[in-house]
């Protein structure tokens, strides 16, 4: 399950908006807070709030990330029958013109059902984040720029 979305910014504005979790309540409606250490085996501690679904905590791990293009975290849920991996991926076009993939896969025993039940409020939630991250992005592209 993906979306994606133009941004017209440079991909260090994108990957600065993303990366600095703190800042995320105020402005990301899909995870509200969010907080801990981007690295490889860091774990994050999220409030993930779905579209329709109650808000909840979630302690993924990262997997992968490489700075201004990608961060990937995997997530295991009700002793492995839900797994997933969530990524964020940052493709440049243009000095400030990116497309970015917001998106997840799901595995395990129970993934792909939950998947199939909870899709459309997962995807909005994808890009209700993403509108809000182009919005954010821009913005501090044009102030860097000024």
């Amino acid at each position: 399950m993906e979306h994606r979305i133009g941004i017209q910014a440079s991909p260090e504005a994108i990957w600065q908006t993303i990366v600095d979790l703190p800042s995320w309540e105020a402005w990301n409606p899909l995870y509200p807070k969010a907080a801990g250490e981007i690295r490889i085996g860091g774990v994050l501690d999220l409030t993930l709030a779905v579209p329709g679904q109650a808000p909840r905590q979630i302690q993924p791990t990262i997997l992968e990330w490489v700075p201004n293009e990608q961060l990937h975290w995997r997530l295991t849920m009700l002793a492995g029958f839900i797994k997933s991996v969530r990524y964020l991926e940052i493709e440049q076009l243009a000095e400030a013109s990116c497309i970015v993939s917001n998106g997840e896969i799901f595995g395990g025993l129970m993934g792909p059902s939950i998947a199939r039940r909870m899709g459309r409020s997962i995807h909005r939630g994808f890009r209700e984040m993403n509108e809000a991250l182009k919005t954010r992005a821009e913005a501090a592209w044009r102030t860097a720029e000024g």
